[in-house]
C-alpha cells in the first residue's frame, strides 16, 4: 500500500520561541511535514522556492518584508502554494490588507493550537478558512469617515503635540483646530479626544 505524501508546510515567524512552538506543533501531526522555517519576510520566497511547500503559514508582521507582501510574492511565483496568515493584531485595516492578497486562511494567534493543524489540512484540501470575527470587524469598520485633513489633525494630536503647536503645523487657528477635533469626535462616535484616537488607531485610519 502506497503511503500518502505528507502536506509540506513552511512557517514564517520572527519570534524564535513562537516559531519553534509552531514547528513542533505541526511536526507532531500525522500527514504534515515542516520543510522550512524562517524568521524574516524577505526569506519567505527564497525558502519556498527551495523547499516547495504546499502550505505557507506566515505571521502578518515580519521584519524585512511584512507577511502581506510575502504572501503576494508567493502567489506570483508559487501559485500552487496556499497561504495561511496568522495575526496578533485585529486592526481592521491590516485585516483588509491581508484579505486583498490571495490567502486561503486567516487566523488569530489566540486560536487553539489544534485549529492550526486543522486549518492547514482544510486549506490544502481547497477550502478557505477565515476567522469570522476578524473578517466581520474589518468589513464593519469599512473606509475611514475622516477627511484627509481631519486624519492628519488627529494624527498630530495623537503625537502629543499641544493644540497651539498643532495649529501652527497645520496653519490653522486654535479655534479651527478645536472645531475640527469636535467634528472628528462626532464622526467617530467617540466620547472624547483620547477615545477618538483609540478608535482611529484600531481601525487603521491614522
Amino acid at each position: 500500500m502506497t503511503k500518502t505524501r505528507p502536506i509540506r508546510v513552511m512557517v514564517a515567524e520572527d519570534l524564535n520561541m513562537v516559531r519553534g512552538a509552531l514547528v513542533a506543533l505541526l511536526a507532531q501531526e500525522d500527514g504534515i511535514a515542516v520543510v522550512a522555517d524562517v524568521e524574516r519576510g524577505d526569506e519567505v520566497l527564497p525558502a519556498a522556492l527551495r523547499s516547495r511547500p504546499d502550505v505557507a503559514v506566515l505571521d502578518m508582521r515580519l521584519p524585512g518584508l511584512d507577511g502581506v507582501a510575502a504572501a503576494t510574492a508567493l502567489a506570483e511565483r508559487l501559485p500552487d502554494c496556499r497561504t495561511i496568515m496568522l495575526t496578533a493584531c485585529s486592526s481592521p485595516a491590516r485585516v483588509r490588507d491581508a484579505l486583498a492578497v490571495p490567502i486561503r486562511g486567516l487566523l488569530t494567534k489566540e486560536a487553539p493550537a489544534s485549529q492550526l493543524a486543522s486549518t492547514v489540512r482544510r486549506v490544502y484540501g481547497g477550502e478557505f478558512v477565515l476567522d469570522p470575527e476578524l473578517v466581520g470587524a474589518a468589513l464593519e469598520r469599512g473606509e475611514s469617515p475622516l477627511t484627509v485633513r481631519e486624519a492628519l489633525l488627529l494624527k498630530e494630536v495623537a503625537s502629543g503635540a499641544p493644540m497651539v503647536e498643532v495649529g501652527i503645523r497645520m496653519r490653522l487657528s486654535s479655534g479651527t483646530v478645536r472645531n475640527y477635533l469636535s467634528a472628528v469626535i462626532g464622526k467617530l462616535g467617540a466620547r472624547n479626544r483620547l477615545d477618538a484616537i483609540r478608535i482611529a488607531r484600531e481601525a487603521g485610519w491614522i
